[in-house]
């Protein structure tokens, strides 16, 4: 299978999502937009990923390269690929799906429980899990689809559309060398918030990441066998 990735900057990377490519033997291309680098037709993979950054979906006049990245968002979906959206990558799904995207009533920053419905599409999935956030906006549930995850500050914490679309708001992919990376370009948001933790808890909490990582293999097994 020939995976492509969308990345907007260079410290939020695929993480453990590459261990996953490589461990099944597939091909993976990327686009970096921040390069202003030209993407693939959409006929020249089979599946997408979409990453996260600190840019919102609404920010096309300081990031012109956001409505191409919509528009081919768009057409992967139309042609019925699986799909995974994380974060910002979630956030650009639901609003090319029509929903609205807003910025939360509380960032999210760190390692916070979310709750996942019974009705999961990943079985894997448990009820409750510890997971990395960082993000300030948040996502309506697009018409026909269903959401199977929230957390205390953010109702909409994940969604699955027509079976083959994914979006999470969070970071099942972190790695310990990705953690370092976000907290370094982001450090100067981790101010004293009632969903923000400081640093050095981030980094104590990084415990959690080998648990997140193998569930974020069974939501790409999930994608994969939907193809």
């Amino acid at each position: 299978m020939h995976i492509h990735i969308f990345m907007h900057v260079p410290f939020e990377g695929p993480g453990c999502i590459l261990d996953w490519i490589n461990l099944k033997a597939h091909d993976v291309t990327y686009t970096h937009w921040y390069k202003h680098s030209t993407p693939p037709a959409a006929t020249d993979f089979d599946f997408l990923i979409v990453l996260g950054g600190p840019m919102g979906i609404h920010d096309e006049s300081e990031y012109p390269w956001l409505a191409a990245e919509k528009a081919m968002i768009r057409q992967a979906i139309h042609d019925n690929k699986p799909v995974l959206g994380i974060c910002l990558g979630a956030q650009l799904i639901a609003h090319v799906l029509g929903a609205n995207v807003y910025a939360n009533e509380q960032k999210e920053i760190g390692w916070y429980p979310v709750q996942f419905s019974p009705s999961s599409p990943v079985k894997v999935l448990p009820q409750e899990m510890t997971v990395f956030h960082w993000h300030g906006d948040t996502f309506d549930l697009p018409a026909g689809a269903a959401g199977f995850a929230s957390s205390a500050a953010t109702s909409n914490q994940a969604f699955v559309y027509k079976d083959k679309v994914m979006a999470l708001q969070f970071h099942f992919e972190v790695t310990t060398e990705n953690l370092e990376q976000m907290v370094q370009h982001g450090e100067e948001e981790l101010v004293a918030a009632p969903y923000v933790q400081d640093r050095g808890l981030i980094q104590d909490l990084s415990v959690f990441i080998p648990e997140n990582n193998a569930l974020m293999y069974g939501v790409l097994d999930y994608l994969a066998d939907a193809r």
